[in-house]
């Protein structure tokens, strides 16, 4: 065993989710490789500009797995301490994004302690409170704060906003913290890991399938009028790819058994198609292209993380649901 596997061994983690770790590390390096050594014609500003751009791309891919192996390595805590600290950041570009008013100032403390308290359910484990929380307690909490400040102009619009963000960027994205609490304690060490990591790689992986899929093959859009380059073949093909990765994968780093980690996936690829768009009809509603400027060629954390958003919670149910 090479001095890295037992490292990872040390921090509990079996070693099917090493190798996992390790591929996708490799696949990274390719993609580097690839990147800078090939060649693009001097003359072609738009090679030279889509080259940069694919640059930058990786080069936020490697800080952003990095970060997450880190996690793993640290453990359970540092998992939820970076997912809280994702929501955190998702939340801030959502409020920057919309439309606020003066009277609600106040509230958006509110709304940001939000995070902490979900977390600290995640952290605890404690289902009851994390499955309520935002979708009750928030839901009650925020109205009643902003009724206190005397504004009832725009005061249904502000509501509905204000807790939709919240359900997006703290209560679905928690959903991917949890999965490593959801596993009963005689769950044979790194069930949660695992479960985490083959969420977070079909998730994204489901994302470049449908993009390739739909350069390759695209020619009838879905939706034209909220992402034009979306479209049936684009989908379908994710839809094909992410279903057979799952069906590979899962059963190797997860308790799901191959005709649920068929079905896993292709929910997986139907959730995340469907966080891409609804947050590109968020996007086009505001008139913006990129929800922020914190991952260079990729935009905002929320950019990153839209497929997440439908991804997360329904994956997480469903396992519960068959296994826990």
């Amino acid at each position: 065993m090479s001095d890295i596997a037992f490292r990872f061994m040390m921090f509990g983690l079996p070693l099917e989710l090493v190798a996992t770790l390790a591929i996708v590390m490799l696949g990274l390096v390719v993609a580097t490789l690839f990147a800078w050594f090939r060649p693009v014609p001097a003359d072609d500003a738009k090679a030279i500009e889509k080259s940069a751009e694919l640059k930058a791309r990786i080069g936020s891919w490697w800080v952003m797995v990095l970060v997450l192996v880190a996690a793993f390595l640290l453990g359970r805590t540092a998992m939820v301490v970076l997912f809280a600290f994702v929501s955190f950041v998702a939340l801030k570009e959502y409020l920057t994004m919309i439309p606020t008013r003066k009277a609600d100032r106040v509230v958006l403390l509110v709304a940001y302690l939000a995070v902490p308290i979900q977390y600290r359910w995640v952290g605890i484990g404690w289902y009851g409170m994390f499955v309520i929380f935002v979708p009750v307690y928030m839901f009650l909490i925020l109205p009643a704060a902003m009724v206190l400040r005397g504004e009832t102009t725009g005061f249904l619009k502000a509501a509905g906003t204000l807790h939709w963000g919240l359900m997006i960027t703290v209560f679905a994205v928690s959903h991917a913290a949890f999965l490593i609490a959801v596993p009963p304690p005689q769950a044979p060490a790194g069930t949660g890991e695992g479960l985490l990591l083959f969420l977070l790689i079909a998730t994204e992986f489901n994302d470049v399938a449908q993009f390739i899929a739909g350069r390759t093959f695209g020619r009838r859009k879905i939706t034209p009028k909220v992402s034009p380059n979306k479209t049936v073949e684009g989908f379908v093909g994710g839809l094909l790819a992410t279903t057979l990765l799952s069906t590979l994968l899962a059963p190797t780093i997860t308790p799901i058994m191959p005709l649920h980690a068929a079905l896993v996936g292709a929910l997986i690829a139907t959730a995340g198609f469907f966080g891409d768009i609804v947050m590109s009809a968020v996007k086009r509603d505001l008139g913006i292209k990129d929800t922020g400027t914190m991952l260079p060629g990729h935009g905002g954390i929320l950019d990153r993380i839209d497929s997440l958003v439908f991804t997360a919670p329904l994956f997480f149910h469903a396992v519960r649901y068959l296994y826990f």
